[in-house]
């Protein structure tokens, strides 16, 4: 079957062979002829199925007509994470190259004023992520109640973060007609629960990934303890020809710690999980596509959605907790029928996990031994162990260091065979036997301590005489009342002025009656003291006084002194003088019975 025959326009079925696109996949052959007619769609698929283009290209079809209106989508795809989002983003830019369709992004770390002008202009196809969505929605930029089509992709994965809970807001937003395409690796209890309450009367369509390994990826397993795995790693990263490679860790703790020890020991490596910036994220991708970086720590969460190619080796530096995650880690190397290698990291006590694996892809991985460390066995009965790296565990089974190492030794040369060296835990380098220290002395016993003497019996005690009774005391006459104390005058004491604030914050004193702070005196003399400033005992010089003309006098006349021309002024001033000495020797007016008139 092609893609023709599933009912798809030819403005599709153009961009589909353009992309390289001949047959559809399983669950593409199932599951788009169910999109087109309109109903729910249930799938179970795996990444790596092409269950993206299985539900994208019927999306296109449907939403061919019609268009978006402001802040109001068309159609809505929730993915777990960024990558997984901008993956399938891409595959929509990749099949609508012959129809005029919009689309948005919306995910953490980008800017939400570029996301919101594109929500104004009306987008027919909205991917987005639980948490930027709910963002924009609490803003009040983006409505929902007109999306006709909803997909959720990759359910348990969001089950495993923690977004179920928003994705069931989410819901409760939409219109309850509406068509839902519900995909999941997996289908447990709490996803059956999630896929009753989303769907109505769904198409159950269930596809298995295939599980086998490519004949062009070359398996190794190395088994050693927790604390010795960097060293492996390290040592097996420069024992290989690595020209690019993935090291996946099962926590986003152990992605950041396994990148600073590689960068200490000078390797060119990146990482990428989930709680870098989205600028970051990016920033990081683009160095390991271009080649400027050999290694990426990363996260399965992380590492979904990108596809490198010719990728040499793979390196599972933690044994992933399901065994299809091993298939989908290996898968990355050894395409288009290029070799490629794959090494992974074990504890005894991921036995379990191990066993897993080997039950999936139908056989057992070759074990492979690192020079320096010992060989140890896997733990089919533990459990695997999930909690923190570095802790000591009582079954362990790793030979402790020091005597009990160096009597192995021993053992092993007495048997024949050649021992190992030890390399050291930073730089790799054998480490010098350490001489053996000469048996101590034994210590002289000591001498035993005599006996200790028994002590005498104590003697009875006499029994204390009884006391005399008390004799009463005489009863207290009444109190006489005390006289009252006769008021003390005290002298009224002067106001003291007292610092108070300005409207400026400075401090200043308290003004006095007069409205004089400064010049406030315990005394109450308000004045200069006994000391005359110099300014008034200087001589005042009057100014000449001004000529006056007469009446009837000509301009051209002047003004003539009875004296002599330099006594005028002087005789001026006595004038003045004598008149103002008048003024306080006249007597004051008597009262005759008339307020208003006054004698003279």
């Amino acid at each position: 079957m092609n893609f023709a025959e599933l009912g798809l326009g030819p403005e599709i079925l153009q961009a589909v062979e353009e992309a390289g696109y001949a047959n559809p996949t399983p669950i593409q052959e199932q599951a788009i002829p169910v999109v087109l007619m309109g109903r729910d769609v249930l799938g179970v698929a795996q990444t790596g199925t092409g269950k993206t283009a299985g539900f994208t290209l019927p999306m296109i079809e449907i939403l061919g007509n019609g268009r978006g209106k402001a802040r109001m989508p068309r159609s809505l795809i929730l993915a777990p994470t960024r990558e997984l989002a901008s993956q399938v983003a891409d595959n929509f830019e990749k099949y609508t190259k012959y129809h005029k369709l919009s689309m948005a992004l919306l995910i953490g770390g980008e800017s939400f004023a570029d996301q919101e002008k594109l929500l104004n202009r009306g987008v027919d196809v909205l991917i987005a992520t639980p948490g930027r969505l709910m963002d924009l929605f609490d803003r009040g930029r983006i409505l929902l109640n007109d999306v006709k089509i909803l997909v959720i992709d990759e359910a348990d994965r969001m089950l495993d973060m923690g977004f179920i809970p928003d994705v069931e807001r989410i819901v409760s937003l939409l219109p309850k007609i509406r068509q839902t395409l519900f995909f999941s690796a997996t289908m447990a209890p709490e996803i059956r629960r999630l896929a009753d309450a989303f769907l109505m009367n769904p198409k159950e369509i269930t596809v298995a990934r295939e599980v086998t390994t490519a004949s062009t990826v070359t398996q190794r397993l190395v088994v050693c303890e927790e604390l010795d795995k960097r060293e492996a790693l390290r040592h097996l990263l420069r024992a290989e020809d690595v020209k690019n490679a993935f090291i996946f860790c099962n926590r986003k703790r152990d992605v950041d710690i396994l990148f600073r020890s590689l960068t200490k020991h000078g390797f060119d490596v990146v990482q990428l999980h989930g709680d870098m910036p989205q600028s970051a994220r990016t920033e990081t991708l683009e160095r390991f596509r271009a080649g400027d970086v050999r290694l990426m720590v990363c996260s399965d969460v992380a590492a979904r959605g990108i596809d490198i190619s010719n990728m040499s080796h793979v390196f599972n530096f933690d044994v992933p907790h399901h065994s299809e995650d091993y298939v989908h880690r290996i898968g990355r190397t050894g395409r288009a029928g290029k070799e490629g290698r794959a090494f992974t990291l074990a504890t005894p006590e991921d036995g379990k996990l191990v066993a897993a694996i080997y039950k999936l892809i139908g056989n057992e991985i070759p074990r492979v031994s690192i020079e320096g460390l010992p060989d140890l066995e896997l733990d089919l009965e533990a459990s695997p162990r999930r909690g923190r790296r570095g802790e000591p565990r009582k079954d362990s089974r790793r030979p402790e260091r020091g005597r009990d190492r160096k009597s192995s030794r021993d053992e092993t040369a007495e048997a024949g065979e050649q021992p190992r060296e030890e390399h050291h835990l930073h730089d790799e380098q054998p480490r010098e036997e350490r001489p053996e220290r000469s048996e101590r002395a034994p210590r002289p016993e000591r001498a035993p301590r005599g006996e200790r003497p028994e002590r005498a019996p104590r003697g009875e005690r006499t029994e204390r005489p009884e006391r005399a009774e008390r004799t009463e005391r005489p009863e207290r006459g009444e109190r006489t009342e005390r006289p009252e104390r006769a008021e003390r005058s005290r002298p009224e004491r002067s106001e003291r002025a007292r610092p108070e604030r300005s409207h400026d914050g400075r401090r200043r004193m308290r003004r006095d009656e007069y409205g004089i702070g400064e010049m406030t005196h315990a005394d109450g003399v308000i004045g200069f003291g006994e000391h005359m400033p110099d300014f008034m005992t200087r001589d005042v010089v009057f100014p000449a006084p001004v000529e006056r003309k007469p009446r009837g006098r000509r301009d051209d006349e002047a003004v003539e002194f009875d004296g002599p021309e330099d006594d005028a002024p002087e005789s001026a001033v006595a004038n003045v003088v004598e008149v103002v000495e008048t003024a306080h020797e006249a007597p004051a007016p008597e009262e005759n019975g008339d307020d208003d008139i006054a004698q003279p």
